[in-house]
């Protein structure tokens, strides 16, 4: 049973790095111009699709700080410059979609909710990968 031994130290980093996730995703909440909650428990499925790929955008290059950092402070620091490069490409999308995506969001067309989740994801896989070097 060694490898139970490294279960005190999991559940620290797994902890930090949900506390770390929750909190960006409660900063883009905070941030963007809309209520993505309650739009998704209205049945939007275009804010859903938006939130989902913010919230994978912020999970991969957490992972990745937590795997190449060399101790938690480390990983955090990292964590929150993903969160400034994440919150950065929104609003480069969202100036990109010009001044009728919210609306067109909040009607429910997922059309930019669909890109604005690619961005997302695609600039987290950058970054996180950016994070190994």
């Amino acid at each position: 049973m060694t490898s139970l031994a490294n279960l005190p130290g999991f559940l620290v980093y797994f902890v930090v790095a949900i506390a770390l996730l929750a909190f960006a995703m409660a900063t883009y909440l905070r941030v963007t111009p809309h209520d993505e909650m309650a739009l998704i428990r209205a049945g939007n499925a275009g804010a859903a699709i938006g939130f989902s790929g913010a919230i994978i955008g912020f999970a991969l290059p957490i992972a990745s700080a937590f795997a190449h950092s060399v101790n938690i402070l480390d990983a955090a620091v990292w964590a929150v410059v993903a969160l400034m490069v994440q919150l950065l490409a929104f609003f480069v999308v969202a100036k990109l979609l010009g001044s009728g995506w919210r609306a067109a969001m909040e009607k429910g067309d997922s059309a930019g909710s669909i890109l604005k989740a690619a961005v997302a994801i695609a600039v987290g896989m950058l970054n996180a990968a950016c994070l190994s070097t």
